[in-house]
């Protein structure tokens, strides 16, 4: 098994990654490194914690980088794969924050790998709808909720264990900017989501008393290859746009395979991705 993780860990083409877990941690928590132990106590009291510490982090240099006070914040939305706990990491960043006790707060979990387009979507909608709002978007994830050891019957957990690694991402959303004083970088113009034919069972997550537990199917890069082009002439044909190397991409870094499948079915120029495997390395 250490042979087929190492070759593993050699293909995602990831040299370095960060995670909360130690080997001390580990020592303490012997069940985490089964591959069916409970656990999932001890995985929560870490999750529940560090996650919207991790996210503070990013949401401060969001909020020094935007330039605005925190106050003027007026809605936030968090988002994690780790962990489920109640008041919510909303909640909980909100405090670290010090944001007013009547920001309005989303909380939105277990939505995985489509976290970040799912929350820059509600992000969006809310900005445009209400006259005035910034919204705080934080992503953190720590990925101690599913970390779990090897089994020979079951190498699709391997593959999430060799891509997989703590993070966290902020960013303010707004409409109508104040260019006196606010510096947009992007403009959200479309936003959709969709369900891929015959993509049932392709990437599953279920939260057991062993911790979440990741199942992926060999063809996940073939679902999202094959299907890429038609929703990108969904968003850009209205523009009259169907040249894929006039755009600039920013693509989810969801492992090697998935981008050179995508690279190769669109005809992408290789500096198209190359932000992407940057941010992947």
């Amino acid at each position: 098994l250490k042979v087929k993780f190492r070759r593993m860990c050699d293909k995602s083409m990831i040299e370095k990654r960060y995670m909360h877990l130690t080997e001390e941690i580990l020592k303490e928590n012997k069940n985490m490194c089964e591959y069916m132990a409970p656990s999932l106590d001890s995985r929560q009291d870490m999750v529940v914690t560090e996650v919207p510490k991790l996210g503070k982090e990013a949401a401060q240099k969001a909020i020094k980088e935007w330039g605005q006070a925190k106050s003027k914040v007026t809605h936030v939305i968090v988002c994690t794969t780790s962990g489920v706990d109640m008041p919510g990491a909303d909640y909980q960043l909100t405090k670290l924050l010090g944001l007013r006790p009547s920001v309005k707060r989303f909380m939105m979990y277990q939505q995985g790998c489509f976290a970040g387009g799912t929350v820059l979507r509600m992000a969006k909608d809310l900005a445009e709808n209400n006259r005035g709002a910034r919204v705080l978007v934080v992503c953190s994830e720590i990925t101690a909720i599913c970390f779990r050891g090897p089994s020979e019957t079951h190498l699709d957990s391997m593959v999430g264990q060799a891509l997989f690694g703590d993070g966290a991402g902020a960013l303010i959303v707004g409409a109508d900017p104040d260019l006196s004083i606010e510096k947009p970088i992007f403009e959200l113009v479309w936003t959709s989501q969709t369900i891929l034919p015959d993509s049932e069972g392709a990437i599953d997550g279920h939260l057991r008393e062993v911790g979440l537990t990741f199942h992926l199917l060999k063809d996940v890069p073939g679902l999202i290859s094959k299907n890429i082009e038609k929703s990108l002439t969904e968003a850009f044909s209205p523009l009259g746009i169907s040249d894929w190397n006039s755009l600039f991409w920013v693509a989810h870094r969801g492992g090697p395979r998935i981008l050179d499948q995508v690279e190769s079915k669109l005809g992408l120029k290789e500096e198209k991705l190359r932000a992407t495997r940057q941010v992947l390395n």
